[in-house]
Parts: C-alpha cells; sequence; structure tokens
C-alpha cells in the first residue's frame, strides 16, 4: 500500500519538442538535451541511477542497465506550454482553449481601469523579459512610484515594483485588483507580482513573487483528494498555481534550495497523501534568462541533494520526478518551449527497470495517483500504477 506520493516538479525541464511544436514555433527545442550539448555535458548521477538517463539520449547522463525506479515520459494533451496549462493537466485537466495572450501589450481601456482603481499611472504595458525591463525603467518607477506592468509570449500580466517605493501589501493589492479586471474576454492565467529591489544598474528581483491564478475549470486530483481526507501540501507556486482549491497546507519558498529543505521537512512529518512541490527557478532565473550555463549548475546542485529526500521517504512513500513544460535556454526568444516531459518515479515499493513508455497526456500521472489512492479520478489521463508497483 502506498501512503504517499511527492509530485516534485522541476518547473520547464522539457525533454525534447513535441510531435505539435510547429504549431508553436519549437522545433528542434530540447531544454534538457541541448543544455546538456552545450555545456559539453551533464552530472546528474541520482537521477541517472532511478532512470533518467534510460529516457533519452543526454550527453552526460547514460542509460544504466538496472535503474532503480520507473521511467518514461508525456506529451502534454492541452493546447498551450505554460505552468498553468502543464500544472492543471498534471493534476487531471485538459484545457482545449489557450488562455488569451497580448503579445502587443494590453488594450488601452484595460490600463485606464487599472490606472483609475490603484490612483498610480503605470509604465511600460509591453511584452519583455523581466530583468531587461528593470533596466529599461526601473529608475523612472523609483522616481515616479509608476508600477511596471508587461506581459510575455504566455498569458500573464505581471507587475513589477520596488519594495521601497511600492510596499509588498501594496503591490499585492495592486495585482489582487488587476486579477477582478483581467476577467472575462479578457481573462489571462495569472497576475504575476514582481517586486525587486537594489538601485539602478543593479536591481534584483526579490523572493516575495506572488501569482494570482484562476481556480480551475473542473475538479482536480488535488480537490478529490482532499474530498477523501488526505493531506495536499503545497510547496512552492503550487498553492497559488491551483488559487489555494483542493490544497491542505501550502508554503511558499525563497529558492531552489528553500524548496527542496522544505520538502525534506515535510516528508519527514506524518502525513497521508500527496505532497506537491514546484522548483520554480529553473524557469524564472535560467529558462527565462537564456542562460544554459545557470541551468545545468542548478540542476547538478539539485540532484546532489536527491539522495536527501530519498533517505527520509518512508516504506510506503513514491516520488515523482517531472516537469510542467520546457524552457530551452539554447532557444530562440525568452519564452517556454513546447516539450515531452520526463517522468521518473522512484518508491520502496516501486518496481526497479520498468519504461512506461510515451504517455498520451500528464494526466496520466493524475490518474496514476488516484489509482494508487483508490480514490474517484478526473476522468482524464490512464493510470501506469500496474506498470510500477
Amino acid at each position: 500500500m502506498i501512503n504517499r506520493v511527492i509530485l516534485f516538479i522541476i518547473d520547464s525541464l522539457g525533454i525534447g519538442a513535441l510531435p505539435d511544436a510547429k504549431k508553436f514555433g519549437d522545433v528542434g527545442a530540447n531544454t534538457l538535451g541541448n543544455i546538456a550539448i552545450s555545456q559539453g555535458g551533464i552530472d546528474l548521477p541520482n537521477l541517472q541511477n532511478i532512470g533518467l538517463g534510460n529516457i533519452d539520449n543526454i550527453v552526460g547522463v547514460k542509460p544504466v542497465k538496472s535503474p532503480k525506479g520507473a521511467f518514461g515520459k508525456a506529451i502534454e494533451f492541452s493546447n498551450g506550454k505554460d505552468s498553468i496549462t502543464g500544472h492543471w493537466e498534471l493534476a487531471g485537466l485538459h484545457l482545449t482553449r489557450p488562455f488569451k495572450t497580448f503579445p502587443k501589450g494590453f488594450p488601452e481601456g484595460i490600463i485606464n481601469e487599472l490606472e483609475n482603481k490603484i490612483g498610480r499611472k503605470i509604465l511600460g504595458n509591453k511584452p519583455a523579459s523581466g530583468t531587461v525591463i528593470l533596466d529599461e525603467l526601473g529608475e523612472k518607477h523609483i522616481n515616479t512610484g509608476f508600477p511596471i506592468v508587461y506581459t510575455s509570449a504566455d498569458s500573464v500580466l505581471q507587475i513589477a515594483a520596488h519594495e521601497d517605493v511600492v510596499p509588498l501589501d501594496e503591490l499585492y493589492s495592486i495585482c489582487k485588483i488587476a486579477r477582478g479586471i483581467m476577467m472575462g474576454d479578457n481573462t489571462v492565467a495569472r497576475i504575476i507580482a514582481r517586486p525587486f529591489v537594489g538601485v539602478p544598474g543593479s536591481f534584483v528581483r526579490t523572493c516575495n513573487r506572488r501569482d494570482y491564478s484562476l481556480d480551475p475549470f473542473g475538479q482536480t486530483v488535488l480537490d478529490i483528494a482532499k474530498q477523501e481526507g488526505l493531506d495536499v501540501i503545497a510547496i512552492g507556486k503550487i498553492g497559488d498555481i491551483f488559487n489555494g482549491r483542493g490544497i491542505t497546507h501550502s508554503v511558499h519558498t525563497r529558492d531552489n534550495m528553500d524548496g527542496i529543505n522544505k520538502t525534506i521537512k515535510y516528508t519527514q512529518k506524518y502525513s497521508r497523501g500527496i505532497i506537491f512541490t514546484n522548483l520554480v527557478e529553473f524557469d524564472s532565473h535560467y529558462g527565462h534568462r537564456r542562460d544554459p550555463g545557470g541551468y545545468k549548475k542548478a540542476l547538478e546542485e539539485m540532484d546532489k541533494r536527491i539522495p536527501e529526500i530519498l533517505g527520509v521517504m518512508k516504506n510506503d512513500d513514491v516520488i515523482i520526478f517531472t516537469a510542467d513544460h520546457g524552457n530551452d535556454p539554447t532557444f530562440k526568444g525568452t519564452d517556454h518551449t513546447r516539450e515531452y516531459i520526463p517522468i521518473v518515479i522512484y518508491g520502496r515499493k516501486i518496481k526497479a527497470n520498468v519504461n512506461i513508455g510515451t504517455r498520451r497526456s500528464f494526466a496520466d500521472i493524475a490518474a496514476t495517483i488516484s489509482d494508487i489512492f483508490k480514490i474517484p479520478s478526473t476522468g482524464k489521463g490512464e493510470s501506469f500504477k500496474e506498470l510500477i508497483i
């Protein structure tokens, strides 16, 4: 009997372009594969021993004859490549219509309404890299107190403000107002608070980011697990992505290492159900900023911590290492990439050296979790429980 599943999201760690990548302009993208090639290899011995290298050809991560876990990859069924779409599909939902995007910035009427409601003018209002726009408008923001609004190829409205100019509580309030505006025909997946500190030339975004999402449009495996009396512990931005729904306890994290520390902490505690962790820095610090060297180093640092996580797992625990989309730092632009996600599974009750193949949906993970706990399924995805237990 399995009493707990640790669902561990290595944010943006895609493993190769999907068959429909051409529709998204992502032919040739391969986050993990291209990082390894560009850096002359990558050293991930702990994930390798569980089965990561048996999924695909990764320079430096060789297949092993007898991996300790199960392994495979999954296709994204939903029409999108953003965090909300990926996480919701992992939790058992399929989105057939993508969230709305604003590739040229937001209409004047939206900006006017936001300005009127918050009592401040707005700077920016265009697609931009989060660090580049701070270099461009950060000093003007400090001088005027006007928040910086920007977007990307994803369905987001992001609001940046210096913590000494716009206090965090006020920035969060502004984001909540924006969330109310960006509904109906203008619905975006997320409003993101992007606080920063520093002086011109050396601005730094802080760990006080907050995401203001939407309620999932249907029941997720998290909702069902909670209704069935199971614990659902959200670590990192998971609570924000699901708008708090289906969560019994949520904790934010400062960075990847803090996310690992908190995963270890909550794994050591007694609970029965799901521990759902997201390590966002792979996406925000290295994918979007197109930093393959930094991405490689961060992956290797994470891999070194995996024995600690496995060491505190109980006999009836299972951990699933996976991702939510790609963000190839060697690829053009600064946006997510449409990719397969890796699936690497370990637990003392998990069969070793099992290839679960190429799954037809991220939602196969949700279906498997439902099957493990013998709770109702969302109706999406196909369980691979019988292959691994």
